[in-house]
């Protein structure tokens, strides 16, 4: 199994940390995490968030372009239907050439009702937007020049360039979890990224649907990525001292107000369903999250290659409040003592 990091650059409103430190934390981490090993930095992505979480994916990635070799740099997810697409698919463009073939794009429709409403994009039209827009972005990345005439876009004869540097087009991940987003993922031939914010048996249940889906189109998958929320340290206790209420803040503010919202259900490891983002508390979803000392990492982990055999596991330690030197030695930790467990 390959191990990567995820990044998002969220500032808890009590935290005390400057809105540049996130980003310079991951500036400085990147190289060193690129010579210990890791294969990947992806970048989370919401807006109008109180605490900064990522509005820019795009931006930030090109930054870990500049500061990096080797790794591959993507989105995880950006939410295409905020965005105009040819425009969106211009930017791609640029940032596969900038990290010279390195880019994957990780894209998912949304889902929080007050970002459509902040971008006057109509909720219940995510859906249909999000894959009009990727049909018209393939189309300018394949075609000499190209005409699109569709519901929510038209665009007259017209060309892209400069062409990516990944053929037919980078990567493309879709971070969904609908039955039908799924299959649709399976049908288009794209990887499917799973979410952090599900246990091993709704994964399980989403991965059941499209492979299914992928069979049925002759579509042989050729990566199993997965997120989580990772920290170790030398202890379990220190561990969830430092990590404890960065997942509490994740699950509270972002996940489990949705789920009160109406917008995604949010379930605590025993399967309850969460109306109100006060129930959430680190003990409900601790079988989600890798959050302890070494050998607790590989033990846990260990489960997931039985239960999910991912092909890469996209760590999140640079979580919401964790100072960047203490991320960083969970990233330096978890390299020399549970990677090796791996290869």
């Amino acid at each position: 199994m390959k191990f990567g990091l995820l990044f998002a650059y969220q500032v808890p409103p009590t935290s005390g940390i400057a809105w540049h430190e996130p980003y310079q934390d991951m500036l400085s981490c990147l190289p060193r995490a690129e010579e210990l090993g890791y294969v990947s930095a992806f970048q989370a992505s919401h807006h109008v968030q109180k605490d900064g979480f990522c509005p820019s994916p795009l931006v930030a990635m090109a930054g870990a372009a500049a500061v990096t070799k080797t790794m591959r740099i993507g989105t995880s997810v950006l939410l295409v239907a905020l965005y105009a697409p040819l425009k969106l698919a211009e930017d791609v463009a640029v940032l596969d050439n900038l990290s010279r073939g390195r880019f994957v794009f990780g894209i998912a429709p949304g889902y929080v009702t007050k970002e459509f409403a902040a971008h006057g994009v109509p909720r219940d039209e995510r859906g249909p937007r999000f894959e009009e827009a990727i049909d018209l972005m393939v189309k300018a990345w394949t075609s000499d020049t190209f005409s699109f005439d569709g519901r929510f876009f038209k665009i007259p004869e017209a060309q892209l360039t400069p062409k990516p540097v990944q053929r037919p087009h980078p990567p493309i991940w879709y971070g969904v979890s609908h039955p039908a987003a799924l299959k649709r993922a399976a049908k288009r031939r794209f990887v499917q990224i799973m979410s952090p914010r599900h246990g091993i048996a709704e994964l399980k249940e989403h991965y059941s649907t499209y492979e299914n889906a992928a069979r049925a189109e002759g579509f042989k998958i050729p990566e199993r990525p997965i997120i989580r929320q990772v920290f170790v340290a030398e202890t379990t206790e220190k561990a969830e001292a430092l990590a404890a209420p960065a997942v509490n803040y994740l699950y509270r503010e972002l996940y489990g107000a949705a789920s009160a919202a109406g917008d995604r259900v949010l379930r605590t490891d025993t399967g309850q369903v969460i109306a109100n983002s006060g129930d959430v508390e680190f003990e409900n979803f601790k079988a989600r999250y890798i959050i302890g000392n070494p050998d607790f990492a590989i033990r846990q982990i260990k489960e997931y290659e039985r239960e999910l055999n991912p092909s890469e596991m996209i760590c999140w330690m640079h979580m919401p409040g964790i100072r960047g030197a203490d991320a960083m030695r969970s990233v330096e930790l978890f390299a020399k003592e549970v990677m090796p467990a791996f290869r």
